[in-house]
């Protein structure tokens, strides 16, 4: 069986967590906040109509975006109250309810060969760590033979950069490019903060 990963567990011990997640990022959007940096990055590095694949969606935040920009969204998310406020607040994509870790596209009729992949918003530490291989594994097929996959997530959650950069390796990835955050700062020894974009092998 595979192990719940630590958004569900966090859900499980606060039914309530969810509808905070959601709240606090309408209360950043209310008050001006920036909250398109991922998508804005994404968007750059493909061409126009393409397919994207937001794992990990949350409430739509950036999937939403990126649809808005002319692009073919499919987002997942292992939380379905996550999933219903993305399908109110952004119509368009298609939302569904899946665990990464048992990801399966195929079975709804979602093909592979997205030309990017995105998992943003620390999705990869929200992970149980004994899954975090299995959920690469599953990932990077999905990827067409040019595309990309972007993955980022802070220091001090669990998961080191090394272990993930190790992770992704075994599973077929190989980096294009390491950053330190979404608008192109260069990645260091002293970053706290790890955007990778990698490509299938």
């Amino acid at each position: 069986m595979v192990e719940k990963s630590l958004w569900t567990q966090q859900v499980e011990s606060n039914p309530e967590h969810s509808v905070w997640y959601i709240e606090r990022f309408r209360a950043m959007a209310e008050a001006g906040e920036d909250l398109d940096g991922e998508a804005r990055l994404i968007d750059a590095m493909v061409r126009r109509g393409s397919r994207i694949l937001d794992a990990g969606c949350g409430p739509g935040r950036v999937g939403g975006e990126l649809a808005r920009r002319g692009h073919t969204v499919v987002g997942v998310d292992v939380d379905p109250v996550l999933v219903a406020a993305a399908a109110e607040e952004h119509p368009g994509p298609t939302w569904l309810i899946q665990d990464l870790a048992e990801l399966d596209l195929a079975r709804v009729g979602v093909d592979a060969g997205f030309d990017a992949i995105v998992c943003a918003g620390n999705v990869m530490t929200f992970l149980a760590p004994s899954t975090r291989r299995q959920v690469l594994a599953n990932l990077c097929p999905l990827l067409a033979d040019d595309g990309r996959a972007v993955f980022g997530f802070g220091i001090g959650r669990g998961y080191e950069f090394d272990e993930f950069r190790a992770d992704a390796e075994a599973t077929g990835f190989v980096p294009d490019l390491m950053l330190s955050t979404w608008d192109l700062r260069p990645f260091t020894p002293v970053s706290d903060f790890m955007v990778a974009v990698l490509r299938r092998a």
